[in-house]
């Protein structure tokens, strides 16, 4: 059993590797590459990830890669090499050389299924990059059709499934930025487990499911579908279900839902909808819904 002292370490580990990541510290690479050595699998996985979020920041990005090979082959903790395989991923052409044990992985199935799946998304856009740096396609951006280079492609496509040149990139990443903020700001409910929503409604939901012993992740990102990413009110892991509050009822609203609802569709995501008067009836409605997909009350 750890210590006190053994906890405390850990978190602070854990805690920088995600600074870093967040602030884009590139000055910081060799403290994550040491954390890669770490006794602590969480700042193992937390370092993994801050490598891959400098991946277009200008770090060397083979010594990244060859600090992150062999966490992804053979760290003893499912997470990290998950991780790890996502980061190598990030940087591109630039792990060509991972590639066979990339498919390695993708193709064993004594492996994880949430590390085969990565694995093989990585494959592919790892051949996809190489593919482009080696023919020098012609890409052209998608809002003002200037040419794009290999590097352009890569980092709008691995953050927006778009082709956006750099200055197009840093104008949709800004308003991004800002709709994310505006959606941040909007969560001022507290539900019972202390998950903080953004509206009465989404509470209730969110409170049921605490109730019923239902693990959910809460407006986290998701791309479900090749071109689009989504921010599901809640997704149920256990069950793989998502679940959508439709709680406005104006035109616009009503528009972006039916996008929403069509994507879930194209997808063929298990997605329950709920909308205002069906909160009166909330209990019935979920137990029965949810039953089809192997929730026994």
């Amino acid at each position: 059993m750890k210590n006190p002292m053994d906890r405390q370490l850990e978190k602070r580990l854990s805690d920088r590797a995600v600074a870093i990541g967040r602030a884009g510290e590139i000055g910081a690479f060799g403290e994550l590459v040491e954390m890669l050595r770490s006794s602590s699998a969480n700042a193992r996985r937390l370092s993994a990830s801050a490598l891959g979020k400098l991946a277009w920041l200008g770090v060397d990005q083979a010594a990244a890669v060859a600090a992150l090979a062999p966490v992804a082959r053979r760290d003893p903790h499912p997470q990290t090499r998950q991780y790890a395989i996502k980061a190598l991923k990030a940087y591109g052409a630039a792990a060509q050389q991972c590639l066979h044990d990339l498919q390695d992985m993708a193709g064993n199935s004594a492996e994880k299924d949430y590390i085969r799946r990565d694995a093989a998304a990585a494959v592919a856009f790892i051949e996809e990059a190489v593919r482009i740096q080696t023919a020098a396609a012609e890409r052209r951006c998608q809002r003002c059709n200037a040419r794009v280079t290999a590097e352009e492609y890569a980092r709008s496509e691995q953050v927006f499934q778009r082709v956006f040149c750099d200055r197009c990139f840093d104008e949709v990443f800004l308003a991004r930025r800002n709709f994310e903020t505006q959606v941040e700001i909007n969560k001022t409910v507290e539900a019972r487990d202390g998950t903080v929503v953004q509206s009465a409604g989404e509470r209730r939901i969110a409170d049921w499911l605490t109730a019923h012993g239902i693990a959910y992740r809460y407006d986290a990102k998701f791309r479900i579908i090749a071109e689009f990413q989504i921010r599901p009110d809640f997704y149920l892991p256990e069950l793989d279900v998502y679940i959508e509050y439709w709680g406005l009822d104006t035109p616009q609203y009503k528009m972006s839902m039916y996008k929403k609802q069509m994507l879930y569709q194209q997808e063929g995501k298990r997605l329950i909808s709920i909308h205002p008067p069906d909160l009166s009836s909330l209990d019935g409605l979920l137990t029965a819904k949810l039953r089809h997909h192997g929730f026994h009350p």
